[in-house]
C-alpha cells in the first residue's frame, strides 16, 4: 500500500501530486493501465537496474500511436546474449564482444546476414574477402547511372571474370582461368595499351614491343610499303606456302608446298624436289638440332660424297657415307633398324614411276622378303626364312657387275679376316678367297676348270659321282705304342703304326661314319711283337673282336714280329663288324 498516496488522496483516487513515494512498492492494483509518470520525476543516477534470478528480461517500449513501432530489450535466460526486437523480430544481437545484424549468433566482430549499403567510402585496413567458400558465384558490383558494370567469379567455370551488367558470366569482356590464362572476349571490343610509346607499353614475355601501331600494322597489309610492295591474291590454298612469281618477282602466288597444322611440310608439283645449297664450293646441309644430340645429312665438298652423321659439322662422325661416283657406300656402325618390334610388317619401299618395289619382314612368315608393289609377301623376288634355313629366289639369277672391264666382288668384312667372292676381271676367273683384293689368298677360282687353293672338308657328306684326275691321301701317323689304343678312322684312311714292348692290350676302330661303310689301312712296324686284340669301338669299350679270315687272332699270330706288315680294316655297317684283311707281310726291297 502507498502511504504517501493514502495521505494525499485519503483513500480516492486521481493524480499523485506528492513528490515522493515513501515506500518501495508499487502493487499492479496501485496503479492504473494507462497511468504515466511525468519524465521529470524520473532520476536514473548512475544506473538503472533489471534484476532477476530465472526467466527472460525484457525492456518494451511500445507506442500506440498510429505507424509506430514495438521495441523490446530481451536479455533471454541462458542465451548469453541480448537482443534488440522491432515489431518482433531480433534486429540487433550483442553476444562474445561481437554484433550480429539479421543474425543472433554472430562470428565476427560485425556478422550481417543481409544486404548492407554504404553511402559514403568504406576503408578496409586487411584483408576484404568475398564469398565464404560455397559452390556459388561472388562479385562486386559498380551500380552506374547508365550502365552497370562488375569483378566476380564465375563460380560454374572457375573464371575470374570482367563485364558488363550484374550477371557474372554474361557480356564478359575479361576473363582469367585457374591455369592464369587471360582471354579478351571475341566481339567488337578493343585492346588499348595507351601509353604505347616505344619506351613504355605493351610487353611480350617481359620484352617491350618498340614497333609502333603502323609498324605492325604493315603485318596486316594495312600501310603502304612503298615502290615495289607485294601483292597477292585475295585467298590462298590452305597451308600453302605462298611465293614470288618467277616473272616480275613481285607478286606473291600460291605454291604446291604446305606445312599443315602438326607442322608437316609437304612438297608436290609434277617433280618434287628439295634443293639445298647453291652450286658454290661449299658444304650443305640438313641438320637436326637435337636435345642431347645433334645429327645432319649434308654434303661434304671436299670429299664429294653425301654422308649421315652426328653433330652439325659435315665430314666428321659420319654414320653413312656414299661416294659421289656411285662406286661404294660406306656404313660406320654397320646397323640398320626398321620397326619397333611389334607384330606388324615393317618396309623400305621404292616408289617408281612404273614400278614399285620394297624390302621388308613379312611378319606372318618371319620371313625378309625382297619383291615388286608396296605389300609385303606379295610379288616376293627374293625371301630369306626366319630360321636361316633356306633363301629362296623366286627369279634365280642375280648380277654383280654392268660388263664394263672392272672387277666385282662380294666382299664379307669380318673382325679378323676379310673374304670375297668376285670376278677378276684381269684374269677372267672367279675367285673365291681371303681379303678384299683379286690374285690374293686365292681358296679357289674358275675359269672352265676349277682351282682350289685349300682343302675340301666335307664333314662326312657325299659327293655325287667324282672323276678325279689326281688322287692323294693324307697319311697320319699313330708313333709308336706299347699299351691299349685307339685308331681314329677320322684321322685318315692310311696310317703308320710301331708297336712294341711285347705287351697284350686292346686296340680299338672308332669313329666309323654311322650306317655307311669306311676302310682304313695301317702301315705297320713291329705290330706281331705285342698281343693285341682289334675291337670294333674304344679298345675299353667291349665291343666286337675283329673278324679275320679264318677266325679271330691277335697281332702276335697274324703279323710279322720284327718287320714291316700292311692291315686293312673295313667295316659294312658303320663300325660296328669290322673285317681284318693282313695284304701283306714282312715287306723288303732285296
Amino acid at each position: 500500500m502507498l502511504n504517501n498516496f493514502a495521505s494525499t488522496q485519503q483513500g480516492g483516487s486521481g493524480t499523485v501530486t506528492t513528490t515522493t513515494i515513501l515506500d518501495g512498492t508499487i502493487a499492479n492494483a496501485d496503479v492504473a493501465s494507462d497511468a504515466a509518470i511525468d519524465v521529470s520525476k524520473i532520476n536514473l543516477g548512475n544506473t538503472l537496474e533489471m534484476e532477476t534470478s530465472s526467466g527472460d528480461q525484457i525492456f518494451e517500449m511500445d507506442n500506440n500511436a498510429s505507424n509506430s513501432s514495438n521495441f523490446q530489450i530481451n536479455n533471454g535466460a541462458g542465451n548469453a546474449r541480448a537482443d534488440f526486437y522491432l515489431d518482433g523480430s531480433a534486429i540487433l544481437t550483442l553476444k562474445n564482444q561481437m554484433v550480429g545484424i539479421g543474425d543472433t549468433s554472430p562470428s565476427y566482430a560485425l556478422d550481417v546476414n543481409n544486404t548492407g549499403r554504404f553511402t559514403s567510402d568504406l576503408i578496409v585496413g586487411g584483408n576484404l574477402t568475398v564469398g565464404d567458400g560455397g559452390a556459388e558465384d561472388q562479385k562486386v558490383v559498380f551500380d552506374g547511372n547508365a550502365q552497370d558494370f562488375y569483378v566476380g567469379l564465375d563460380d560454374s567455370a572457375d573464371d575470374l571474370v570482367i563485364g558488363l551488367g550484374s550477371t557474372v558470366g554474361t557480356t564478359p569482356a575479361i576473363s582469367i582461368n585457374s591455369d592464369r590464362d587471360v582471354t579478351i572476349s571475341d566481339g567488337a571490343i578493343d585492346f588499348d595499351v595507351a601509353s604505347h610509346d616505344g619506351t613504355n607499353g605493351l610487353k611480350l614475355g617481359g620484352a617491350l614491343v618498340t614497333s609502333s601501331a603502323t609498324e605492325l600494322n604493315l603485318l596486316d597489309g594495312v600501310s603502304s610499303l612503298g615502290t615495289g610492295d607485294a601483292s597477292g591474291p585475295g585467298s590462298a590454298t590452305d597451308n600453302a606456302i605462298a611465293r614470288f612469281d618467277g616473272t616480275g618477282g613481285k607478286t606473291l602466288q600460291n605454291s604446291s608446298t604446305t606445312i599443315d597444322d602438326n607442322g608437316d611440310i609437304v612438297v608436290g608439283g609434277t617433280t618434287p624436289t628439295i634443293t639445298i645449297g647453291d652450286g658454290g664450293a661449299e658444304d650443305s646441309m640438313l641438320a637436326f638440332d637435337g636435345n642431347a644430340l645433334d645429327f645432319h645429312i649434308s654434303l661434304d665438298d671436299s670429299a664429294d660424297d653425301l654422308v649421315i652423321g652426328t653433330g652439325t659439322t659435315a665430314g666428321t662422325a659420319t654414320l653413312v657415307s656414299i661416294n659421289g661416283d656411285g662406286t661404294e657406300t660406306i656404313f660406320a656402325q654397320p646397323k640398320v633398324t626398321i620397326g619397333d618390334a611389334t607384330a606388324e610388317d615393317t618396309m623400305l619401299a621404292f616408289d617408281g614411276n612404273a614400278l614399285d618395289f620394297h624390302i621388308s619382314l613379312d611378319d606372318s612368315a618371319d620371313d625378309l622378303v625382297i619383291g615388286t608393289g608396296t605389300t609385303a609377301g606379295s610379288n616376293t623376288l627374293i625371301s630369306i626364312n626366319g630360321d636361316g634355313s633356306e633363301t629362296k629366289f623366286n627369279q634365280p639369277k642375280v648380277t654383280i657387275g654392268d660388263a664394263t672391264a672392272e672387277d666385282t666382288y662380294i666382299i664379307f668384312d669380318g673382325n679378323a679376316q676379310d673374304f670375297r667372292i668376285g670376278l677378276d676381271d684381269g684374269t677372267d676367273k672367279l675367285e673365291i678367297g681371303g681379303g678384299a683384293a683379286h690374285g690374293t689368298a686365292v681358296s679357289m677360282d674358275v675359269n672352265g676348270d676349277m682351282t682350289l687353293g685349300g682343302g675340301i672338308a666335307c664333314a662326312d657328306e657325299v659327293i655325287g659321282r667324282p672323276r678325279f684326275t689326281d688322287y692323294s691321301e693324307t697319311v697320319n701317323a699313330l708313333g709308336t705304342k706299347t699299351a691299349a689304343f685307339d685308331i681314329d678312322v677320322e684321322a685318315g684312311n692310311v696310317q703308320t703304326l710301331t708297336m712294341s714292348g711285347g705287351g697284350t692290350f686292346n686296340i680299338g676302330l672308332v669313329n666309323a661314319l654311322s650306317s655307311h661303310s669306311n676302310s682304313v689301312t695301317i702301315l705297320g712296324t713291329n705290330l706281331g711283337s705285342c698281343t693285341a686284340t682289334v675291337l670294333a669301338g674304344a679298345n675299353g669299350g667291349g665291343g666286337n673282336a675283329v673278324h679275320w679270315a679264318g677266325g679271330g687272332d691277335t697281332t702276335n699270330n697274324l703279323c710279322t714280329s720284327s718287320g714291316v706288315d700292311v692291315v686293312t680294316f673295313t667295316t659294312f655297317d658303320g663300325g660296328t663288324n669290322w673285317y681284318g684283311f693282313v695284304a701283306g707281310k714282312a715287306f723288303g726291297n732285296s
